[in-house]
């Protein structure tokens, strides 16, 4: 049964990118929002669904480790793994904006979750600061893109998939919507699945968390950036991961924080933590060097979260 709760799940998450990629790129449009802001606010919080709900149930049903441990191993294999296979699949042109804003806010992020977790417990106040940080840049993000110049909105109405929704707002939201619900049901049933194989296997909760949780949680941002990707809305792809890092910190730990302080694994502070923020600082030379982030980057990326995942099953 564990195995056909995970073909399931991968199923529904397929069908569930396609869908949200249409909506979310029809709402860009009918908005005069740029799909860079959209995959940056819809589609990566959508795409990040399961790991709060995964952290807030972990959180109540006292199982810290996988609060933790899912937002951490989730960020590492959405720029290591995601971005990865992303980029192989299509190369991508970095927007300016994800240069100057994007990538330095979830560097930010990175680093106050860091800050906040090491005396070994995230409180309640500082998942409050998380949360309201999140919610100012959510704003003016949103804001700024609505005053973007004539010239980028034309470049908008260029694009053939947002043509082929032009006027219909409605079947634009329907289209996200049924994505978004594909995206939560798929990533359950996939993560149903995982666990149960992996706790058959003998794995321990910690390594259960940054491994199979959050490659589960990962998937609909993998399925999403990937589908983005083949319809070369590579805009969607880039925004979706940043955003998705940003909101797994600020919301999915700040909002689980509000809910009961999660107390923080020291093997995952002192070892896996510190794979997450190298990843991070890694993606920006790979940003700022070359006009995109091409085929060789994407196997220099893959390839550091083999590394990554091979050492933690060593050290079982």
């Amino acid at each position: 049964m564990m195995y056909l709760w995970l073909i399931m799940g991968l199923a529904v998450l397929v069908a569930g990118g396609e869908f949200l990629v249409r909506g979310a790129v029809g709402i860009a449009k009918k908005a005069h929002i740029s799909t860079l802001v959209i995959g940056m606010t819809v589609i990566s919080f959508g795409t990040s669904a399961p790991e709060l709900f995964v952290s807030i149930g972990s959180a109540l049903d006292g199982n810290p480790d996988i609060a933790i441990g899912n937002v951490v191993g989730s960020n590492i294999a959405n720029i290591a793994l995601v971005l990865g296979i992303t980029v192989l699949i299509f190369p991508v042109i970095v927007d300016r904006n994800s240069k100057i804003i994007d990538w330095p806010m979830m560097m930010g992020a990175t680093l106050l979750f860091f800050l906040f977790s090491y005396d070994l417990v995230i409180e309640l106040w500082e998942g409050a600061i998380l949360f309201g940080i999140l919610l100012v840049f959510t704003f003016l993000l949103i804001r700024g893109s609505r005053r973007k110049t004539k010239k980028e909105l034309a470049e908008l109405d260029d694009n053939d998939e947002i043509a082929s929704v032009k006027d219909k707002i409605g079947l634009s939201i329907l289209f996200t919507l049924i994505g978004l619900v594909g995206l939560y049901f798929g990533a359950e049933w996939l993560i149903k699945g995982a666990v149960e194989i992996a706790q058959s296997f003998g794995m321990e909760e910690r390594v259960i968390a940054v491994t199979v949780v959050a490659f589960g949680t990962s998937v609909p941002e993998l399925v999403t950036s990937a589908v983005a990707a083949i319809k070369k809305e590579t805009d969607i792809s880039i925004g979706n991961l940043i955003g998705s890092n940003i909101f797994n910190i600020m919301a999915v730990i700040g909002v689980t924080a509000l809910v009961k302080p999660i107390d923080v694994d020291e093997q995952i502070l002192n070892y896996d933590m510190w794979w997450m923020i190298a990843i991070a600082l890694a993606l920006l030379p790979m940003m700022l060097i070359g006009k995109k982030v091409g085929r060789l980057k994407g196997v220099m990326l893959f390839g550091s979260y083999v590394v990554y995942i091979t050492l933690i099953v060593m050290s079982m």
